[in-house]
């Protein structure tokens, strides 16, 4: 899968897919119901597969000082769609020229004149240009104007009737509901950061742990959970984190802090993917590092419970 990084300029082999357009926060199986209307349109069409989205996320540009929000980094994303048989992912750069596009200029400089586009599949609460002025019934008038085709992804509901939707998928993880967050996104949400330099007191008690800066990502219910960790070079260990500003230390900015059972190496300046599989208990405060450990200990043991039915 290639990634192209703006709109303007495009080489021909660049230009002509079939594309699924919108933020894709989370790759989610509402998302995969958009890409999927885009994939049949390539078929039919015989052209690649593409998808349209942003960086920054809108939503960062317009609100620069918000709490952080973000599901997955841009990485994430590519690593998401390639099984999807993405053959292009448009990661638009979102700046004032985009941000100051009423959406009829969306549609025909970006869509129409930068990527070429054959055909453009969104889902029906898609809104674009200046103002979220655009929307699927305004997009599909452009496109026979244009040149290109429209389709329209209609509303996916989970059992309970509720959509699947980045929000649903954020307010599933401040509640500590993972399986209701996994069962949206079609997998574990998962957090990619950079091994960093700690405090090292978990190797004092015997409890080497690797600390990871939250960056952007939204922050999830604060507290324990059981995890599972993929190192650069594919090898997979089960854990336990803690995530958040543990108490008993009182950090000024949240840390997920994971300890890889049967691991031994330094991951100093490594990247991981951490899944946070199970919420085990929220965060506490203890009178002295024996009674941390031990509660470790318990987590630990609650851990390893958890993730050999996961």
């Amino acid at each position: 899968m290639r990634i192209v990084r703006d709109w303007r300029g495009l080489s021909d082999a660049d230009r002509g897919a079939a594309v699924a357009v919108g933020a894709f926060d989370g790759v989610h199986r509402g998302h995969q119901a958009v890409i999927a209307k885009a994939r049949a349109a390539a078929e039919r069409l015989g052209v690649p597969l593409g998808v349209v989205s942003f960086d920054p996320h809108p939503r960062r540009w317009f609100q620069p000082d918000a709490a952080p929000f973000r599901l997955m980094t841009a990485d994430q994303m590519a690593q998401a769609l390639a099984p999807l048989g993405v053959d292009v992912l448009y990661l638009l750069p979102f700046d004032g020229e985009m941000a100051g596009m009423g959406d009829a200029d969306f549609a025909q400089r970006v869509l129409a004149q930068g990527l070429g586009i054959r055909h453009a599949a969104v889902g029906f609460d898609f809104t674009f240009g200046k103002g979220r002025s655009g929307s699927p019934e305004a997009l599909r008038t452009y496109g026979e104007r244009l040149g290109f085709g429209v389709s329209v992804a209609q509303r996916i509901d989970d059992a309970d009737g509720l959509k699947l939707s980045s929000s649903a998928v954020r307010e599933a993880l401040k509640a500590a509901d993972m399986t209701r967050a996994a069962a949206i996104l079609g997998r574990p949400f998962a957090i990619r950061g950079e091994v960093i330099h700690g405090d090292k007191r978990g190797r004092t008690i015997g409890v080497p742990t690797a600390n990871i800066d939250l960056g952007d990502y939204m922050r999830p219910a604060y507290g324990v959970y059981a995890i599972r960790a993929q190192l650069p070079d594919g090898r997979t260990f089960d854990g336990v984190a803690s995530l958040g500003v543990r108490p008993m230390y009182a950090l000024q900015t949240p840390l997920l802090e994971a300890w890889l059972f049967d691991f031994d190496g330094d991951l100093y300046g490594q990247t991981l993917d951490v899944q946070l599989i199970a919420w085990l208990r929220g965060e506490q405060t203890f009178d002295g590092l024996d009674a941390l450990k031990a509660q470790i200990d318990r987590d630990a043991a609650a851990a390893r419970a958890a993730l050999t039915t996961s």
